[in-house]
């Protein structure tokens, strides 16, 4: 079985990042991609039999204006780590014709309610607050180009952020990322970079494994992930926040 993550841009003009994890929480693929065409067939030798694709992009959007159930619940609890979701709407250019995810989720042939049992299924993640639980972070790390943002801090924390991927291989869902060339190859680059654009098309693919990891995980321990929204109205799956705000 294999856990794809597609860190996919909504209107199609950006890159989209995709990563591939074996059932043991191998990284297997890791790429970037501009178009449709190109998504698919970097999924393509791993959808065939059982697999769960995460994608970082609304699966479902029916609401003509403001945010969605799930964007409104998970945004209550995750708000004070700055990790709350952008509003998805049919107002919006991008959703009006139906979301990219879900074409391509179409097109894979997956079931995307959320709680479903099929073998072969597409679900709705988003990395910041996965990294939140899972790195036990008070703030989301501040990777993304913002005003204000200089390049050594952007790659500083995109290099965090890629140091708590690497620990997660001892953790008790394990993702291992370490010896992968594609990883090694964009760690060189973060480090490299001499622009805020070089980050950026570095972070794609670091959003995938997120993505990936977060498909495995929901998989691995049902009973620590968050189900947020439902397949009507839409959804976001991630790792539980504890009972106890002082375990993060």
């Amino acid at each position: 079985m294999y856990f794809a993550g597609v860190d996919l841009a909504w209107a199609g003009r950006n890159p989209t990042g995709v990563a591939v994890l074996d059932a043991g929480g191998g990284l297997v693929d890791l790429t970037a991609v501009r178009d449709d065409e190109q998504v698919l067939a970097a999924l393509a030798p791993y959808i065939r039999g059982d697999c769960v694709v995460a994608f970082d992009a609304p699966l479902v959007v029916n609401n003509p204006t403001g945010q969605r159930p799930a964007e409104a619940a998970l945004n209550r609890d995750f708000r004070r780590f700055e990790a709350g979701a952008h509003p998805a709407n049919t107002g919006k250019p991008e959703f009006a014709d139906g979301p990219r995810a879900a074409r391509l989720a179409r097109a894979l042939d997956l079931d995307i309610d959320p709680r479903s049992t099929a073998a072969r299924r597409a679900i709705e993640v988003y990395p910041h607050p996965a990294t939140v639980v899972l790195f036990r972070l008070e703030r989301t790390l501040k990777y993304k180009a913002k005003p204000g943002r200089d390049l050594d801090r952007l790659r500083s924390e995109l290099l965090l952020l890629m140091d708590g991927i690497e620990r997660l291989a001892h953790a008790a869902v394990p993702l291992r990322v370490d010896g992968h060339d594609g990883w090694a190859e964009l760690r060189r680059r973060v480090v490299a970079a001499q622009r805020k654009s070089d980050l950026r098309r570095a972070e794609d693919p670091v959003d995938a494994v997120v993505c990936a990891y977060v498909a495995l995980y929901a998989q691995r321990r049902p009973d620590r992930t968050t189900i947020y929204g439902d397949s009507a109205t839409g959804h976001i799956v991630t790792p539980a926040l504890p009972a106890d705000p002082a375990d993060l």
